[in-house]
């Protein structure tokens, strides 16, 4: 386990660097992908399926995403797309593309269905952290009031 957080530190922090990022910037993001890949690994380990595990796991980078973008003032973009990298089905893909190249037709079609439920599911998950920041921040602002010339 100590392994798989370690790389996933580390390939986060690798892709920081390829996108050209803030050095400032290089350990948080190593941070929210490890963590993201933590709770991905722990799901999958207590039996949950990739997809559910994907999901809850880039909802919980997502989380971290925005607490990170508020308090170090950056934006969430950085922590967003470097969170996600551990997450994404790269090999899952690969291995599809490789299986239509030959010609194995029905393990490759449900290997792309995996890989695209996962990448759906890793969307998913950021949106609902964005959805869950918006109200959030909606509860917390004062209503506004409107006078009777404003209506």
């Amino acid at each position: 386990m100590i392994e798989q957080l370690i790389t996933s530190f580390i390939a986060t922090a690798a892709f920081v660097i390829i996108f050209n990022a803030q050095k400032s910037s290089l350990i948080k993001c190593g941070i929210v992908g490890m963590s993201g890949w933590f709770i991905y690994v722990m799901m999958t380990t207590f039996g949950y399926d990739v997809v559910p595990a994907s999901l809850i796991a880039s909802f919980v980078v997502g989380i971290i995403c925005h607490i990170f973008a508020r308090v170090y003032k950056t934006p969430i973009i950085i922590f967003n797309v470097a969170g996600i990298i551990p997450l994404v089905p790269g090999g899952l893909a690969y291995d599809a593309m490789r299986n239509f190249v030959e010609n194995d037709y029905s393990f490759a079609l449900s290997l792309a269905a995996k890989a695209g439920l996962i990448s759906g599911a890793i969307a998913l998950g950021l949106v609902f952290s964005e959805v869950i920041n918006q109200l959030v921040r909606k509860a917390k602002q004062p209503p506004k009031i409107y006078s009777k010339s404003r209506l």
